[in-house]
């Protein structure tokens, strides 16, 4: 079963506790991304740490508690702070050439505001999921999934804010804005979507992505980002949002290659199947089967790593962001991978 690490007080604390507890799984995370750097940007992991110290330095001006708790990963686990820098920025330093894949989905119905994801990314990054519990003074207590050494990623905060995220490959960096997984952090320190989205423009992003944000008021917003654009995908008429991992807005001045070919598609099947429902609103249980959807596999809702998909559904996360409340499911939601709750 995913390890469960629960973190509170300072920056540093709060760091330190996550990499003495998830040691290994960050010795293994690192060496996974020295790997995927090599192989996908033709960098070596001394060439990704030197655009990492650059991140670093700009971490350290404009968000130094972030770094302080970077700093905290480190010494907790036995590495530099560049190793754990380099792993936090890594959407930002492989270019958006690493491409975890996944679907994502917000429903507002009468009683409840459903949130969730799959996660797809290569599956020898599974043994090094963790999830995180991050406790600090005058702020939501957050629960995430994440990679071990990340500080940032999918879930949700006691504010009932919650987010989920979809990779999206568009060229271009900026170093002066804030790197993608530091964004999602972000998010669950806030105590609405509309602080959240509004933080997130108002800080900039360093990379291209799209984050799915929703509260428990009922708001939500699909946010596209590349390093200079933002564009907002606000509810259709009966309060979904859907999103996978192509730009669905325009955005002026990039073109974004479509790197993988079956996004539209599943785009276009988790709407479908959620029309479905005509005009009845899904339970629980029909909102989280829509993540079992094997329709057009390798490359379906629920992914499979086979053929010419490297990826595969490492998790499954729904969330009812009125109670606030999340289901995780380890692995390929139709399969038993394991089940854990997060609740406050």
């Amino acid at each position: 079963m995913i390890k469960q690490i629960s973190c509170q007080g300072t920056p540093y604390l709060i760091g330190f506790k996550h990499g003495a507890e998830a040691s290994t799984e960050i010795a293994r995370s690192i060496a996974f991304y020295t790997s995927m750097f090599l192989i996908r940007s033709k960098k070596s992991w001394p060439e990704v740490l030197e655009v990492a110290k650059v991140f670093e330095k700009e971490i350290s001006s404009k968000w130094p508690r972030y770094l302080e708790e970077m700093r905290g990963v480190a010494e907790g686990s036995g590495r530099s702070v560049e190793d754990i820098v380099a792993i936090n920025c890594r959407t930002e330093i492989a270019f958006g050439l690493f491409s975890d894949g996944c679907t994502s989905l917000f429903w507002e119905t009468k009683g409840a505001n459903l949130l969730g994801q799959n996660w797809d990314w290569n599956p020898d990054q599974k043994p090094n999921l963790i999830a995180l519990t991050i406790t600090q003074p005058s702020l939501p207590i957050i629960k995430i999934i994440t990679e071990a050494g990340l500080i940032g990623k999918i879930g949700l905060n006691s504010s009932g804010v919650g987010v989920c995220f979809n990779a999206i490959r568009a060229p271009g960096l900026n170093y002066n804005h804030m790197p993608v997984h530091l964004g999602l952090r972000r998010v669950l320190e806030c105590t609405s979507a509309k602080e959240a989205v509004e933080t997130l423009e108002r800080e900039g992003m360093a990379g291209s992505a799209h984050m799915l944000i929703a509260d428990g008021g009922g708001e939500a917003v699909g946010l596209e980002f590349t390093k200079d654009t933002f564009a907002r995908i606000t509810k259709d008429s009966r309060g979904r949002v859907v999103h996978s991992n192509h730009l669905l807005k325009e955005h002026i001045g990039f073109e974004a290659p479509q790197w993988m070919k079956d996004s539209p598609q599943r785009v276009e099947r988790m709407s479908a199947l959620t029309e479905e429902f005509k005009q009845r609103e899904p339970s629980w249980d029909e909102f989280s089967d829509l993540f079992k959807d094997e329709d057009g596999l390798p490359g379906a809702i629920c992914r499979r790593a086979e053929g010419y998909s490297d990826a595969a559904t490492l998790f499954n996360i729904v969330m009812d962001l009125t109670v606030p409340r999340a289901v995780v499911k380890m692995g390929r939601p139709n399969e038993d991978g394991g089940v854990i709750g997060l609740d406050f």
